[in-house]
């Protein structure tokens, strides 16, 4: 089954706590503070691999979450950094926020790597907190606390050559008579429901080729799901547009050719400007009068260079091939994705929210506020003086003021509450 677009969670590690001890031994008269690091939580990295070719493998596994820091210990021993979890992803790959639907990556060549998420921070053990005033702090800092986020994954496929037309055009019998393909082949439409991809050689060069499922008309629109396929064709250098100029589904050949260009341009300016070799194919179906007219048809009302061949006898096969080489050989590679610049991991340490409960008491909440709880114990008397300083520095006390507080009014952060007194 081919997979080209898939939404997954992914989440990095939580940071390890600091780990409040105390040096106890027999040769020492007055132990002091000896608690350890929290270790960092795992990142969560996304690697380009040319050894897959579809999303498949996120069909069941949609979760990703990268290990946790461990804690820190006595001793002054650090806990050990969390695991990061690298997912692979196929070369083309876009990474895509699901919350604001901007791209973030662009995985584009082999073995690319995109740093999606970072692990929380450890936290610091007793002994950070040492001073000449705080000769023995009965606390730590507990590690930072990471969120999950959704991101989707899409395949743009990498090709230098893409083939578009029809259903029924000859796509799919065009690449297996260029390439090492073996896509399935019948006479009915949509018979390609996902692209294939070949490797052309010729006169010892190769180029990869990739068949497009068949476009009808609206396309662009998501008709016959034409806005999936229409993305693969996004990336490569040369579209061979071929049109079955037999005619074989009752349709005119000429307005087929107009429309998969309106496609193209409808879904983008770039596709539209794509170079093109226009393919007539399947000519052995057609008596030599009745090809010469259309032909001469073509040749007056379009006016372009083109190609005819045929998939069954294999005529014109290997000029095509060759002018399709030379085409490319004038042909620079396309770049990657343009990304706009989005902190898509960017960390919340400023904001400061002040709401109110059902039951009137005043809460704190913003990442201001949560990073700084990090380091507070209340149950100790030095910390919880440090908690009351610090909400006076950061302005706080004077922020809840002016949305009413007053003595005996309880304030609640997180699973802790107290009561105001000036």
């Amino acid at each position: 089954m081919f997979l080209d677009r898939v939404k997954i969670t992914i989440k990095a590690g939580n940071g390890g706590d600091g780990s409040t001890s105390f040096l106890r031994n027999a040769m020492t008269a007055k132990g002091g503070p000896d608690g350890g690091e929290g270790g960092k939580g795992g990142d969560v990295v996304f690697r380009a691999s040319q050894s897959m070719n579809t999303l498949y493998e996120f069909r069941f596994h949609k979760k990703f979450v990268a290990g946790d820091g461990e804690n820190g210990s006595k001793k002054l021993q650090a806990g050990a950094n969390g695991k990061n979890v690298v997912i692979n992803v196929p070369c083309g790959t876009v990474i895509i926020d699901s919350e604001s639907g901007k791209i973030i990556a662009d995985l584009f060549e082999d073995g690319k790597e995109f740093l999606a998420l970072k692990g929380g921070k450890g936290g610091h053990g007793n002994a950070y907190y040492k001073s000449s005033i705080k000769q023995a702090p009965h606390y730590s800092q507990t590690g930072e606390k990471t969120k999950q986020r959704e991101v989707i994954l899409e395949l743009k496929t990498i090709a230098d050559v893409g083939l578009v037309g029809f259903p029924n055009a000859g796509k799919s019998t065009l690449l297996s008579c260029i390439s090492n393909a073996n896509p399935k082949i019948a006479n009915y439409p949509f018979t390609t429901l996902y692209p294939n991809l070949g490797v052309c050689e010729v006169k010892g060069q190769t180029f990869v080729v990739a068949d497009i499922p068949g476009l009808i008309e609206g396309a662009s629109q998501g008709q016959g799901l034409g806005h999936y396929f229409l993305k693969h064709v996004e990336r490569v250098r040369l579209i061979l547009h071929l049109v079955d100029i037999s005619q074989s589904d009752g349709r005119d050949f000429i307005e087929d050719y107009n429309i998969i260009n309106s496609e193209l341009k409808n879904y983008s300016d770039d596709l539209a400007t794509t170079p093109q070799l226009v393919v007539l194919s399947k000519i052995d179906l057609l008596d030599e009068k009745t090809l010469q007219e259309r032909l001469e048809r073509f040749e007056k009302e379009v006016g372009k260079e083109y190609f005819a061949i045929s998939g069954a006898t294999l005529q014109g096969i290997e000029k095509l091939k060759l002018a399709t080489l030379e085409k490319l050989s004038k042909l620079p590679k396309k770049p990657p994705l343009q990304v706009e610049e989005l902190d898509f991991d960017k960390k919340d340490y400023d904001s400061i929210i002040i709401s109110r409960d059902d039951d009137g008491s005043f809460v704190l909440s913003g990442g201001r506020i949560d990073n700084f709880i990090r380091g507070v114990v209340l149950s100790d008397t030095r910390s919880f003086a440090y908690f009351q300083n610090r909400l006076n520095e950061m302005g706080v006390i004077d922020m809840l003021k002016e949305k009413g507080l007053k003595n005996g009014d309880t304030v609640k952060i997180k699973d802790i509450s107290f009561e105001y007194s000036e």
